[in-house]
């Protein structure tokens, strides 16, 4: 089965050939940071081509991103779409996906804002597969700054060692 059998919407993003397979009725993707197939939804397609260029064009390390990592917020179990962390195991970026028909609103930043409360990343990026938005957070003046793209990881990384 190849990605070409489905009718995708255009993303804003690299194309990205995609593993898939099918159970039942059910059309899987391998997920290159989780290394199994999982159900393809709308926000998976979306994540798993923005995960591609993270990895592809903007240098992030296999090794240090994660898919849907386990968080506690307020006594609630929640999931992060993808998170990037610094090699020393910090987290850098945490990114929160939505289907190409959702809009992203201030109720995704929003979400994505309770995230960070636990993991204190120092940027928090959002997207639909259509339009991206990114943050750095200024903790010391309690604010937040949009930045005109996602960063790439190594001038993240010249960044973080300068602090």
């Amino acid at each position: 089965m190849n990605d070409g059998e489905i009718q995708w919407p255009p993303l804003n993003l690299p194309p990205v050939q995609l593993k898939l397979s099918r159970e039942g009725n059910v059309i899987k993707v391998y997920d290159r940071l989780r290394d199994k197939y999982v159900a393809l939804t709308p926000e998976e397609y979306v994540r798993q081509h923005f995960t591609a260029w993270l990895l592809d064009e903007k240098h992030y390390p296999k090794s240090l991103l994660a898919n849907e990592i386990g968080i506690e917020v307020n006594c609630s179990k929640r999931r992060c779409d993808t998170v990037a962390f610094t090699p020393e195991g910090k987290p850098l970026l945490i990114v929160e996906y939505k289907a190409p028909g959702i809009n992203v609103t201030q109720a995704v930043f929003d979400q994505i804002v309770r995230y960070n409360m636990s993991l204190h990343a120092l940027y928090l990026a959002v997207s639909n597969g259509l339009r991206h938005y990114c943050c750095r957070i200024d903790y010391a003046n309690r604010t937040y700054h949009f930045i005109p793209e996602i960063p790439d990881y190594r001038s993240l990384m010249s960044k973080h060692s300068e602090n």
